[in-house]
């Protein structure tokens, strides 16, 4: 009698076991395969994504370069799929407006978010 439930304990355990291994592995393949969509539905590999990304900084970078009224010597950019961050400091509040438009106007960005914050003189 020992024995028998014994045995159905551990056929039990093997069961669940397997099962969630099984699982686990539906869902991994799940997922890869919800990636895989997903990248060939956007058409981009990720080095064709990337390439992209780092071209609309350059691009970005190069419209705050030809507005000499702004400061852009602190200011950083980040770019993902046409949505641009922009963080770093700049001295005079009257500036997060104007990178904030010259960003927004450069061609291929979505969106931007700015972090920028007005930079505060050494001793204050």
């Amino acid at each position: 009698m020992k024995t028998m439930n014994g045995l159905r304990v551990a056929l039990g355990v093997a069961i669940a076991a397997v099962s969630i291994g099984a699982w686990a592995q539906d869902g991994a393949s799940a997922g890869a395969l919800a990636g895989t969509a997903a990248s060939a539905s956007s058409g981009m590999t990720a080095k064709a994504a990337r390439q992209a990304n780092r071209a609309l900084r350059r691009k970005v970078y190069a419209a705050l370069a030809k507005h000499k009224e702004i400061d852009a010597g602190n200011i950083s950019v980040t770019a993902k799929g046409g949505a641009v961050m922009i963080s770093g400091t700049v001295p005079e509040a009257s500036q997060i407006n104007t990178v904030t438009e010259v960003v927004n106007g450069v061609a291929g960005v979505a969106s931007v978010t700015s972090k920028l914050t007005v930079q505060r003189p050494f001793g204050q």
